[in-house]
């Protein structure tokens, strides 16, 4: 794995903060597969608890293929964040080309019942060595 520099975006108070990697283990070239994990934490900067209800991620391979991804809470959950504290998770995506990018948002909730979008910050998929395709 090859650690990389983090994304962040911030979205009334919640920050995401993204950190791919590249799974070169897992990978293979030869057969058109690329592999990539990313650790998110969300970060609940707000004096209410929010609680995370949903994911949509736009992931983008080179050739400009594009596939929307869309789901209940993340991994499994649909975690309520403190006040002050955060949540971590890591997943991955493959793609069909060396590099690619992902973008998305979450649908979150906050304990008066106000829901909003928390952006994830767009980040860039590629092969250590290679040119990345977001700064």
């Amino acid at each position: 794995m090859h650690d990389t520099r983090a994304y962040e975006a911030e979205t009334d108070g919640i920050v995401v903060r993204v950190r791919p990697s590249y799974l070169a283990g897992q990978s293979d070239p030869d057969a058109g597969r690329w592999v990539w994990a990313y650790q998110v934490e969300i970060v609940n900067l707000t004096g209410v608890p929010v609680q995370l209800m949903a994911r949509r991620w736009v992931i983008t391979d080179a050739r400009g293929h594009v596939e929307e991804v869309r789901g209940p809470g993340v991994i499994g959950e649909q975690p309520t964040i403190k006040p002050g504290e955060s949540y971590a998770y890591a997943s991955g995506c493959p793609l069909g080309t060396a590099s690619g990018s992902m973008v998305g948002g979450y649908s979150m909730i906050d304990a008066t019942g106000r829901t909003f979008e928390a952006a994830i910050p767009a980040f860039s998929l590629d092969v250590p060595g290679d040119r990345r395709v977001l700064n």
